[in-house]
């Protein structure tokens, strides 16, 4: 009877159902592993076990097993461990890159105001006008100085006069030098003398005069296009008054600031990757121009950014900048996520044998989602993505992708 009993049971553990002496003679050779289960005691040799004893023992197995797989899914032993997310250090090419909004500038522009004060009668430049240098952009009323030209002009006359008198009056003293006294040739040498310089002074007086004239109209100090006109027929302008704005649109950049955190970082000649607004194109550029000094009152300094090729385009229009700061062909980087700023310097968490291991890392600040890691890391770290709250030595286990 024993040796029946066991067989009946691996048969019960392998769900075979009730099975014969040969039968279970079979399933002996076969190579299967069951669980160790104490059989019941014997029944009486009279009797055979019963059909509720069969199935109290079905039914005791069935929940084992059903217990056994709620206890390997749900593992209740490891609630309290955290989850992490994790990746593998490599080395990659990295690129450092400074991304700042700027504006279009020409390269060349400036502001014309006028150099008297005056009214304005005949504004002749109009906005988006191409102008050559000298031309006249606008004049001022300038009766009185004409008036004034036309008084020293008469002054200079009457000078020319009296110098054309005083000349014939020693060319006559000359001729009688042998009959005159010696005072009185020298007195007709003075008096021309005399006439000589006045006749300088007015001349001199004229063409002040007419200079002055001249201020009266507004020319164009440069050749370019009209981007602004700030004054209007009949209004009085002054020395402050900006009238024009003139520039040359043949030679456009980018002026763009950048905090004085990266002024020691950013350097003419440095490669930048462009983005009008509104258009799709990528266009390159280069910086052309960091400012010698940071401004005090905004901490930035002032950069600008030329363009490879020549381009058009509305001066004002913002323009996203990319100025490229550093590559690197094979650097190793890590998420800002994973950086764990504690009072000894940055450090990040590395997965080692299930349990989080605090590193101390070197790192160039950046703004930027990742940073580059400098020391610390070797390619093939498992590097934790999300450090927050994690120590040294904790337990973690990896989340599921």
């Amino acid at each position: 009877m024993p040796k029946n009993r066991q067989i009946e049971l691996t048969a019960q553990a392998g769900d075979e159902g009730d099975v014969s002496s040969e039968s279970a003679a079979n399933a002996l050779v076969r190579p299967k592993t069951y669980a160790l289960v104490s059989p019941p005691a014997a029944p009486p040799s009279h009797a055979r076990p019963s059909a509720w004893r069969r199935r109290a023992w079905w039914l005791g197995l069935v929940a084992a097993a059903a217990g056994g797989g709620w206890l390997f899914l749900a593992q209740p032993w490891s609630a309290g461990i955290p989850t992490v997310i994790v990746e593998v250090v490599s080395a990659e090419p990295v690129t450092r890159v400074l991304a700042v909004n700027g504006r279009i500038a020409a390269l060349h522009s400036v502001d014309v105001k006028s150099n008297v004060a005056g009214t304005l009668v005949a504004p002749l430049a109009e906005e988006g006008d191409l102008v050559e240098q000298g031309a006249v952009l606008a004049r001022l009323d300038d009766t009185a100085q004409q008036a004034a030209v036309r008084q020293a002009e008469a002054a200079l006359d009457q000078g020319l006069g009296t110098q054309l008198q005083a000349r014939e009056a020693l060319l006559r003293a000359e001729s009688l030098a042998s009959t005159i006294s010696r005072v009185t040739l020298d007195d007709a040498r003075r008096a021309v003398e005399t006439a000589d310089q006045e006749v300088d002074r007015l001349r001199a007086v004229v063409d002040q005069a007419q200079y002055q004239l001249t201020r009266y109209s507004i020319v164009a100090p440069m050749a370019g296009t009209i981007l602004t006109r700030g004054a209007e027929p009949g209004q009085v302008v002054d020395l402050s008054t900006q009238l024009f704005s003139l520039a040359d649109l043949r030679e456009l950049v980018v002026e763009t600031d950048i905090d004085e955190s990266y002024a020691t970082q950013v350097r003419p000649g440095m490669p930048a990757l462009l983005q009008l607004t509104g258009d799709p194109r990528i266009l390159q550029g280069a910086v052309s121009f960091v400012a010698p000094i940071v401004d005090a009152a905004t901490g930035g300094l002032a950069v600008k950014i030329a363009f490879s090729e020549p381009q058009q385009a509305p001066v004002g229009l913002t323009v996203t900048a990319n100025i490229v700061v550093d590559r690197r062909e094979a650097a190793l980087s890590a998420p800002r996520s994973s950086i764990d700023r504690s009072v000894t310097g940055p450090a990040v968490f590395v997965l080692d044998g299930g349990q989080a291991r605090h590193t101390p890392v070197g790192i160039i600040d950046w703004p930027a989602d990742r940073l580059i890691v400098t020391d610390g890391l070797r390619p093939g770290d498992v590097l934790i993505v999300d450090a927050a709250d994690l120590v040294d030595g904790q337990a973690v286990k990896v989340a599921d992708r």
